[in-house]
């Protein structure tokens, strides 16, 4: 009996190890891997860095476009091979860009420290501004991969933003605090809307923001001044007689009559900008200030090929002409954006205006660099516009001009739009913008018996030239003044057929109207093309169409 119970029990536990053994070999279920975790801290499309508490979110669009009578981004043939309409001129330019973003976020006892990031891989049109002839003569191959590299298999990247913010400071390339929140685009595609400062493609500065409650905020920033945009102090009749000139275009025959020289001196100070703004639901106002350092080089003919300062470097000579002194300037400006209008859900009207003195980027701002001159043809019509910061002249007395310190060009400018939602799917936004400079005396006088060859000719505002000069004759009875107001009007239509998804037609004219008057003839340059041809001076237009996909994500 005991020999039987022993056995059965061995039996037992023998099926019983035999049971575990079958069970620990059994599949289990095992615990579910987060490997993307929902950050809902900072809105839609955050997650966290794996193993990390910081939030990411990774965005952009991809966007293609083509300009119609224009150049990229619906820029108008406002100066250039396409103001001219020669057989130089590209009469439509394209674009595709694909922008990436990426914003990160954490949570410190500080307060939030973000990052963003934002960069273009994009391609375009060859000289995708207005001419080929131009790429190809200011773009060379040595520069091409920096500049211009839009041939076949390239492309470029662009930089747009690039910053830091951790209690309430900014640190790197972002939007100006002197900038709308709209920037440039109250309701338009045109990255080339006159009347107010857009820095939508950032810009390098340090801002400090302080947040009041109930909407309330004030932000003080440094901006670097040697944006591109703010190269527009000239320099007239510098030693030597020559006036003028344009880097990288030759000399005095090429910036004939609207170009005058660039003579800025290194950045010394940079701009101070600042705004206090009111966002509620009713819609936003905000004012602006921004102080700027006019710094210019000698007195000598400096930046002017073949002269005594030739690409960025000090030749013999120049110091010793001495420099006119530093002056400030700047700019204000008012910006109000309505929303709930009654015209329809999501509808609103965004405006703003300008005004300068020795800053004129600040009201003919767009994203890309402000234009050194305008000039539009139509026929042997001709309408233009000269752009500086000042103007000052040099030491020789050459027609007639002895030395001046800088004369500090005012300007002003305004741009708005009326933007309707006609369903969800359609939309349709008027948009326009204006912008001016003008001219003192002096500077009028400097400018104009520099360039004016006949005597006799008249300066807007009083006085009459002695003669002389080195642009072209101005035939009799003409008025010389440099001036001008380039205006904008457009209508852009917008199809949504699914989120995310928008085509869009925008139709642009500019139009110019010069303080310029009488006729001119002379040589044949970037101004003037065809050699003794008289030109009579008078206001002209310029039309463009831009049609344009986007795939925002």
């Amino acid at each position: 009996m005991n020999t039987i119970k022993s056995l059965l029990l061995g039996s037992a536990a023998g099926l019983l190890a035999m049971g575990g053994a079958q069970a620990a070999d059994l599949p289990v279920k095992a615990k579910a891997v987060e490997y993307v975790r929902i950050c809902s801290l900072y809105g839609a499309g955050f997650f966290y860095i794996p193993g990390t508490d910081t939030c990411i979110k990774l965005g952009g669009y991809l966007r293609a476009d083509l300009t119609i009578n224009g150049g990229v981004y619906d820029q108008p043939f406002w100066n250039g091979e396409g103001g001219i309409r020669d057989r130089y001129a590209n009469f439509y330019n394209d674009r595709s860009r694909l922008a990436l973003t990426i914003d990160t976020r954490t949570a410190t006892e500080y307060g939030v420290v973000r990052t963003f990031t934002q960069g273009d891989f994009q391609f375009s049109t060859f000289g995708a501004t207005s001419s080929v002839g131009i790429a190809g003569s200011v773009n060379p191959s040595a520069t091409q991969g920096q500049v211009n590299n839009d041939t076949n298999g390239n492309g470029y990247v662009a930089v747009e933003f690039a910053f830091v913010q951790f209690a309430g400071f900014t640190f790197g390339k972002s939007a100006s605090a002197y900038a709308t929140p709209w920037h440039g685009y109250p309701g338009n595609n045109s990255s080339f809307l006159v009347g107010t400062y857009d820095s939508v493609t950032g810009i390098n500065n340090i801002q400090y923001t302080w947040q009041f409650g109930n909407g309330v905020s004030a932000t003080l920033g440094i901006d670097d001044s040697s944006s591109a945009g703010f190269n527009r102090t000239q320099i007239i009749n510098a030693v030597g007689g020559a006036a003028g000139g344009s880097i990288g275009f030759g000399g005095a025959a090429s910036s004939f009559i609207t170009g005058v020289g660039t003579a800025y001196g290194g950045t010394s100070v940079p701009d101070f900008v600042g705004n206090v703004r009111v966002d509620q639901a009713w819609g936003l106002f905000q004012i602006s200030g921004a102080i700027h350092d006019d710094h210019a080089a000698y007195f000598s003919n400096a930046n002017v090929v073949g002269s005594t300062f030739n690409g960025g470097v000090s030749q013999t000579g120049a110091v010793n002409f001495g420099h006119p002194d530093d002056k400030y300037g700047g700019a204000v400006m008012a910006a109000l954006q309505i929303k709930n209008i009654p015209t329809g859900a999501g509808d609103d009207i965004k405006m703003s205006g300008s005004w300068s003195l020795g800053a004129s980027h600040y009201v003919l701002g767009t994203s890309a660099a402000d234009p050194s001159s305008f000039d539009i043809y139509s026929g042997t019509k001709f309408a233009m516009g000269v752009v500086t910061d000042s103007i000052y002249s040099g030491a020789s007395a050459v027609n007639g001009n002895g030395v001046t310190q800088q004369q500090l060009t005012r300007g002003w400018g305004f741009q708005g739009a009326y933007n309707h939602n006609w369903d969800p799917y359609w939309s349709t936004s008027l948009f326009g913008g204006i912008a001016g400079l003008s001219y003192n005396q002096t500077a009028k006088q400097l400018y104009c018996n520099t360039y004016a060859v006949n005597a006799g000719v008249a300066i807007r505002g009083g006085g009459v030239t002695s003669g002389g000069g080195t642009g072209g004759s101005f035939g009799a009875g003409s008025i010389c003044d440099p001036g001008f107001t380039i205006s904008e009007i457009g209508l852009i239509t917008r199809w949504t057929p699914v989120k995310n998804l928008t085509f869009s037609a925008e139709v642009l004219y500019a139009y110019l109207k010069t303080n310029m008057a009488g006729t001119i003839t002379g040589a044949p340059s970037s101004s003037l093309p065809l050699a003794s041809t008289t030109y009579n001076f008078g206001n002209n237009g310029t039309a463009s169409l831009n049609l344009r996909v986007q795939r925002n994500f």
